[in-house]
């Protein structure tokens, strides 16, 4: 996870890389947080709905709980503003309720009160079996998803499985056409021609000529990044370096 990390681009020396169950504040911050956070909030949550099914008497606590430790996260370190894709906007509202309500309690304004950053072209990236849902890589069917280390060739292959429609060109934003509007989205950041300009080429491409192009410009865009994954892999020793600077930095 590291070795990916720093071959996507994060840069060791700006942004802390560490082990979080190295450092024993989060866990301890989470039980604290947890006396403070409200059954009523967690019960809101609709990532646990969803993970549980049915069922959820038989989910885990961990899981229930698991946005707790998420605001743990982010309050250990003063956070002012979190990245957040549109899907855990929810958790950090809890976060937010959480810090406020820590606050009101003690008479402190020991937490700041973290916004959302909410930005980018892809902010919800759905799958390519259905773009209705989530891409994810928990999804038991694995051509739903693209992943950093797929070969060309099982690139190729998920890509030509991809769900389609039997409408002649791609568009953004019709309802009726959600796969079309998910891998155009994926096309315009990979391809790096935009929204505008995707739109623009692919108004009047069939899927038999799009398919193709897609899969070049994923393979492309994935390439230095499977290369860099590689030649970090084979020093593991630097790999545990940066995540031990990372903990002791954090922890202080």
């Amino acid at each position: 996870t590291t070795a990916a990390f720093l071959a996507s681009g994060l840069d060791y020396k700006k942004s802390i890389i560490f082990n979080q169950s190295l450092v024993p504040a989060h866990a301890e911050g989470s039980w604290i947080l947890g006396c403070i956070a409200r059954m009523g909030w967690l019960n809101r949550m609709t990532q646990f709905k969803e993970k549980a099914g049915k069922d959820k008497e038989k989910a885990s606590v961990g899981l229930y709980i698991y946005p707790i430790l998420m605001a743990s996260d982010i309050l250990l370190y003063d956070s002012t503003h979190v990245p957040v894709g549109e899907d855990q906007k929810q958790h950090l509202e809890l976060c937010r309720d959480i810090a406020q309500k820590f606050n009101n309690d003690f008479s402190t304004d020991l937490f700041p009160i973290p916004e959302p950053l909410i930005f980018g072209e892809a902010t919800r990236v759905m799958s390519l079996r259905d773009g209705t849902k989530k891409m994810s890589k928990s999804d038991p069917n694995e051509n739903s998803r693209i992943t950093l280390l797929d070969t060309p060739d099982v690139i190729t292959k998920k890509i030509k499985r991809a769900k389609t429609d039997s409408e002649l060109g791609l568009e953004f934003g019709n309802p009726l056409r959600p796969e079309a509007d998910n891998l155009l989205t994926i096309y315009s950041i990979i391809s790096s021609l935009g929204r505008e300009k995707a739109a623009e080429y692919c108004a009047e491409m069939g899927w038999g000529k799009f398919k193709p192009e897609f899969t070049d410009a994923m393979i492309n865009v994935l390439k230095p990044i499977q290369e860099k994954y590689k030649e970090l892999m084979n020093d593991p020793e630097e790999l545990k370096r940066i995540l031990n600077k990372g903990k002791l930095t954090a922890e202080e």
